[in-house]
């Protein structure tokens, strides 16, 4: 059995140091060079010995260099690049994605964090509802109960009771190593379509939000500019290296709709694991 996925062990910045941190969108590029540079130098080679071959049908081809075989690669890289540091987080995360769907109505989304069918999302997704439901990535339904809840922070922890098989949980990213100029994807069911990703950044760090109508307020928000409507709330807010960081909880509308405007909010993942009875970090 798969052990669950719990926080990564990936390196925190220090300023300390002396060196500036290293961006997580950075090693991605080179985790996505590193992972395509031989099969890419391979066909490089290949094609350039056919050109040469059929260049010289009647004569023995001049013998190949290094260099030549390095020119190959740079135009083979060059020609077909790797995927981007958001696909990437994407394709990390997707199978952990769920819809979650309330008395019969798409209502919001989810992110599966212990193989055990354990669910983050928003209180504001379930509370209140009769039954409840969540759809996999795989398209596996089952309904699903609330088993713990954070009001001050509009979290609610909520149990499938059926799963499907091999469920895989998102791994968990310290959101303390954020700075504002990160990448992050923001994954969800905006208007229940979806799975659907969008991308920004981090433009600040502990924001207060409060929902018109609302006399709490949250605090110690990630503020990020990937888009979010009605439906992304309770979906995963990932970094460049696929690490869930935050739950996306809010969006700042001066429409009445509630449609997204450049700003949008997700509680820091250390306090979403918090409420799961995760160990925090």
């Amino acid at each position: 059995m798969r052990k669950a996925a719990l926080y990564s062990p990936s390196p925190r910045r220090s300023a300390a140091a002396g060196n500036p941190p290293t961006p997580r969108a950075r090693r991605s590029w080179r985790e996505a060079y590193t992972r395509y540079r031989k099969p890419l130098a391979a066909s490089a080679a290949a094609i350039l010995v056919l050109v040469l071959v059929l260049a010289f049908p009647y004569g023995q081809p001049p013998a190949l260099t290094l260099a030549d075989v390095d020119a190959a690669v740079v135009r083979a890289l060059q020609e077909k690049q790797p995927p981007s540091p958001y696909a990437l987080a994407y394709d990390a995360v997707r199978p952990s994605v769920v819809r979650v769907h309330a008395d019969d109505a798409a209502m919001g989304s989810g992110v599966v964090i212990v193989e055990s069918g354990i669910i983050l999302t928003n209180l504001h997704v379930v509370q209140g509802r009769e039954r409840i439901g969540v759809v996999f990535a795989n398209g596996h339904r089952s309904e699903a109960k609330i088993v713990s809840a954070q009001p001050e922070n509009d979290l609610a922890v909520i149990q499938a009771l059926v799963l499907p098989d091999d469920l895989k949980p998102a791994t968990l990213g310290s959101a303390r190593d954020l700075v504002e100029g990160d990448h992050v994807i923001a994954v969800g069911f905006p208007f229940g379509i979806g799975p659907s990703v969008s991308a920004g950044v981090i433009s600040g760090l502990g924001r207060e939000y409060r929902a018109p109508g609302d006399s709490r307020a949250l605090k110690d928000l990630i503020q990020f500019d990937a888009a979010a409507n009605p439906g992304s709330s309770g979906g995963p807010l990932v970094n460049a290296a696929g690490e869930v960081v935050g739950i996306v909880t809010a969006i700042l509308s001066p429409a009445e709709k509630g449609t997204f405007a450049g700003i949008a909010f997700a509680v820091p993942i250390r306090t979403a694991a918090a409420a799961a009875g995760l160990p925090p970090f």
